[in-house]
């Protein structure tokens, strides 16, 4: 697909472009309007495929959950391995389209690897993340980003107080989550391990307070979050932060979406899912 395509649909999805904008100069690269709306299954997310663990998968305890936010009342999925016991937990946080069937997937993914798996709705203070996804695009501009990083950070509290915790605590996003994984390493303290896929970068000046060890995954041809990469890379070098840089090249943004066809790639996202409970394992038992 002409990359200018998938720039355009990423130009779409993260920044405040209407849809009518994004079709009609969608309409002008594919030279017709038949075109563009034979393109459109290609781009958008296809939530009919997200389940490649089953909802009620007999290995697996999930529940639906609420804890306090700031001035709201926090919405989260969580799944955790059946039985008894105590474990370690992983926060996952989604993209800008808040928490819907995909991440929900990845959340059980976790889960089977042995982790008690939160994933919060950033949402939720509005009231959910909604069918639509343009209607989540433009509820996420609404968002106070002060309190919507205090609504991120008090699920490690919410974890704290189960008695199926064991009070070591990770945490992996994508996208905007991964942009927020990146402000969580910097504002919680407790936090061992914090895995950001094609995440936006947190301030040079900041990542002296990290004390988590990061893992850092990149799409080769995202240039709009791959140009943050230098500046981080170097706070972190300078304040002995521990972590792990990976570039998959030929991958675009949001590679590791197996419900966006276009830009899914198969082969990255695997070894890239590898690569991320690798680093759970070390750093969380």
């Amino acid at each position: 697909m002409d990359q200018r395509i998938i720039n355009l649909f990423d130009e779409y999805t993260h920044k405040p472009l209407r849809r009518e904008e994004f079709m009609k100069r969608l309409t002008t690269l594919t030279g017709s309007t038949a075109a563009a709306m034979a393109m459109l299954p290609l781009l958008e997310v296809n939530y009919a495929h997200a389940a490649t663990i089953p909802p009620q998968d007999d290995r697996l305890i999930t529940e639906r959950i609420t804890y306090p936010g700031d001035g709201a009342e926090m919405k989260g999925f969580v799944a955790r391995p059946k039985g008894n016991g105590k474990f370690a937990a992983v926060v996952v946080i989604h993209e800008n389209r808040g928490l819907n069937p995909h991440i929900e997937d990845v959340t059980r993914r976790a889960a089977l690897a042995g982790y008690l798996a939160l994933a919060p709705d950033a949402l939720s203070p509005q009231g959910g993340t909604p069918a639509d996804a343009d209607q989540a695009r433009d509820m996420f501009q609404k968002l106070d980003a002060a309190k919507n990083l205090n609504n991120f950070i008090k699920a490690f509290d919410y974890l704290k107080g189960r008695s199926d915790c064991n009070g070591k605590f990770g945490t992996v996003g994508f996208c905007w989550g991964g942009g927020m994984v990146n402000q969580l390493a910097v504002h919680v303290p407790t936090l061992k391990a914090a895995v950001a896929f094609y995440g936006r970068q947190p301030e040079a000046a900041d990542v002296p307070s990290i004390k988590a060890a990061l893992q850092l995954h990149y799409a080769g041809t995202d240039e709009r979050i791959n140009a943050g990469i230098p500046a981080y890379e170097e706070a972190l070098k300078k304040a002995n932060v521990k972590y792990e840089l990976y570039t998959y090249e030929g991958a675009q943004h949001a590679f590791h979406n197996d419900t966006a066809p276009t830009r899914y790639n198969e082969a990255a996202a695997k070894l890239a899912w590898e690569r991320t409970l690798a680093f759970f394992q070390k750093n969380l038992s």
